[in-house]
């Protein structure tokens, strides 16, 4: 079995004890609740307060969960709920497209896939789900990029490194393609992650119409494209699929 390790098994017994006692504790009462000398537990709520899971009211010196679970709580819930709303969206983009379906959220300076359908044909095909891809050289991370500031400035940080021949990495040629994707409503890659391959994605927006994520379409150029630019009817497909499953997180037409 493996070994775990036991400053963050106390430091969840802490977090596990503040969420489900009273609303406030003080030292004494958590450290006898999870049998910790005092010191020990003042140790795990100094760290647990810089990280911002716990906070200390300033008049009672009394401890409480801290703002950052909440937005870890809620990011959680974001995702789920993202998945949870395009699993039929997806599977008819798949269907109708005849291509791999995606949806992917920014995570770690890149964009996690969250939800895959297979395309719907026989060949031998992997699950990405839990797959990390770049923000700078694939559809979804060119949405991303595009409408999330904060996708922008990872993907600069990150480095706009080559991955093929086909890779933008002049940051000005890189911010004037995320300007036409923002005006247009959809980004295209085209050989600058993987050769022979072309992606479409379109923005997924929540009821604050905030970009919660991208969802897009993957398949072999002779396939995605029509000439040199992606098939209209695939660009189509994918936006219409961005904007039912945005109208289901509540953000209405857009």
């Amino acid at each position: 079995m493996a070994r775990t390790i036991q400053s963050l098994e106390r430091a969840a017994a802490v977090l596990r004890l503040l969420a489900g006692g009273e609303r406030r504790l003080g030292l004494s009462d958590i450290a006898s609740s999870i049998g910790l000398a005092k010191g020990t537990a003042h140790g795990l709520l100094r760290t647990l307060q810089q990280e911002g899971f716990v906070e200390q009211d300033a008049s009672s010196g009394k401890y409480q969960l801290g703002a950052e679970l909440l937005r870890l709580g809620n990011s959680y819930l974001d995702v789920h709920e993202l998945r949870a709303r395009a699993l039929v969206w997806t599977d008819d983009l798949a269907r109708s497209s005849g291509e791999s379906a995606y949806v992917g959220v920014l995570h770690q300076r890149g964009v996690l896939i969250v939800h895959h359908v297979f395309r719907p044909d026989d060949s031998r095909q992997v699950l990405e789900v839990g797959a990390m891809q770049p923000l700078h050289s694939t559809a979804l991370g060119k949405v991303l990029a595009a409408f999330d500031p904060v996708a922008h400035n990872e993907a600069m940080e990150a480095g706009l490194r080559a991955i093929t021949d086909a890779t933008v990495v002049d940051p000005a040629a890189f911010d004037r393609g995320l300007t036409e994707v923002r005006t247009r409503g959809w980004a295209a890659d085209v050989g600058e992650t993987w050769d022979g391959v072309a992606s479409v994605a379109a923005p997924i927006l929540d009821r604050r119409r905030m970009p919660v994520g991208a969802v897009g379409i993957t398949g072999a150029v002779e396939r995605m494209l029509e000439g040199s630019a992606p098939r209209p009817r695939l660009v189509a497909a994918v936006r219409d699929c961005a904007r039912s499953v945005s109208r289901d997180l509540g953000s209405g037409r857009f």
